[in-house]
């Protein structure tokens, strides 16, 4: 006894489709000879959206299509309109057919869309080629790295396997289509690489005790760099550029200078923690945390650099009340024989005064000189008393060529306009090419 199934519901004729008595019966793969089934695949990726960084997973709309050929399949030349070479079926025909059981390996969700009904159909060659398609949502789990961040390159597959026909009984195949992209699609914080990588490969599932078919597509998310250079890199920059302008302030705009630094410091802070909000918290660095460590180093340095040159500012201001405006001048009596028994003698911007007693020179016969009283002196024996040029901890010196003064804490000032410019600039050669090389 044969079972007759409606093909469509339209047709003025009788279509039919003729299956074996005990087909209904029949769950095995139209296997040939101990050869595997061959199921095609191919898909239509309509859309990719919500690629949610935190949960590690992406929702793709998509056509999934499967071909394969049922040989047990009696057709009647009838069910085909003439010049067509195929009949597409409603889907409640699919339910008497066997059917292959792919699953998506990795995704969390996967579902066939519908709206009033399911949006699949069955469509019969002559050649009793059963070709099955539908539309598909699925929320796909991705492993996703964030080393470079944010040019990351997030590299997400979709495995697709047999769930209990083992690769004796099915081998599923790219179709010569494979995967197709819509050509309008767009994402907003990534670029889809193309071409997509395709694989054919055999898995062992230990959990189901059998080596199985399995099909691969590798989407390739590559982070758009321009709104976080709009967003983050420049805005950044610009504020380490701020900072520098302190060098420039005397320290008689101490209010102005501690505020601008700090003003600084606590934007690049407030910058940063919005930002870290965007992607889920890791154990490992990230180039953007790099990126932040460097440029807060920055501004703190600044900040330490006026700490510097504020305690310096304050020794000079220091040595410069304790010593004499006019400094000690050279007594012309000592010259002259009318020392009144002191000798003066700075030492290190101090003045000391030491009482000198008299003494008694040896004098040849006829002879007689007392050092005090007006008679010849010999000279004083050279002494090496520290000056503020000779010490290396002096907050201030005379420069030998001009003879101008120069105060600690303005030539550092002064450094600070060229070096800090100077590192930064390194420290952003340095940055960005190798960014770019490991993200190549």
């Amino acid at each position: 006894m044969l079972k007759e199934v409606v093909a469509a519901k339209n047709y003025t004729l009788k279509p039919r489709v003729v299956l074996p008595e005990d087909y209904v019966k029949e769950v095995r793969p139209p296997s040939q000879k101990g050869s595997p089934v061959v199921v095609e695949f191919s898909i239509f990726v309509v859309d990719i959206n919500s690629i949610n960084v935190e949960d590690m997973d992406f929702r793709v709309d998509m056509f999934v299509h499967q071909k394969w050929v049922e040989s047990r399949l009696d057709l009647h030349d009838d069910i085909f309109e003439e010049g067509d070479d195929h009949v597409i079926l409603p889907p409640e025909f699919f339910d008497n057919l066997w059917q292959p059981d792919p699953y998506f390996l990795n995704s969390k969700i996967s579902e066939i869309a519908t709206l009033t009904h399911k949006f699949s159909s069955v469509t019969l060659y002559k050649n009793s080629t059963v070709r099955y398609a539908c539309m598909m949502h699925a929320i796909i789990a991705c492993q996703m790295e964030f080393q470079l961040y944010p040019m990351d390159i997030q590299i997400c597959p979709i495995y697709i396997e047999s769930f209990s026909y083992h690769n004796q009984k099915i081998r599923l195949k790219w179709a010569d289509n494979g995967v197709t992209i819509n050509p309008e699609l767009k994402l907003l914080q990534y670029n889809l690489g193309q071409p997509l990588q395709l694989e054919e490969t055999d898995g062992y599932m230990p959990e189901k005790y059998g080596n199985f078919s399995r099909l691969a597509v590798y989407f390739r998310f590559e982070r758009q760099i321009g709104h976080h250079l709009i967003q983050t890199f420049a805005p950044s920059s610009l504020v380490v550029m701020l900072s520098w302008f302190s060098f420039w302030l005397g320290l008689d705009a101490i209010p102005g200078r501690v505020t601008l630094l700090v003003t600084c410091m606590l934007t690049l802070v407030t910058m940063f923690t919005g930002m870290r909000a965007d992607i889920p918290p890791v154990a490992y660095v990230k180039a953007l945390d790099l990126w932040m460590a460097g440029c807060m180093l920055f501004v703190f340095s600044a900040l330490g650099e006026f700490v510097v040159v504020k305690v310096l500012d304050v020794q000079y201001q220091y040595q410069v009340n304790k010593v004499p405006k006019v400094l000690p001048m050279r007594i012309s009596a000592m010259e002259k024989g009318q020392c009144v028994g002191t000798v003066a003698n700075w030492e290190g911007g101090t003045v000391n005064v030491r009482p000198r007693k008299p003494t008694q020179t040896p004098t040849t016969p006829g002879q007689v000189s007392l050092q005090g009283n007006g008679g010849p002196q010999p000279p004083l024996p050279p002494t090496k008393q520290p000056t503020r040029r000779q010490s290396i901890l002096s907050v201030a010196w005379t420069d030998t060529d001009t003879g101008i003064e120069k105060i600690m804490w303005r030539e550092i000032d002064k450094m600070s306009r060229v070096v800090f410019p100077g590192l930064f600039l390194v420290f952003v050669v340095l940055y960005w090419p190798i960014l770019i090389f490991k993200t190549s």
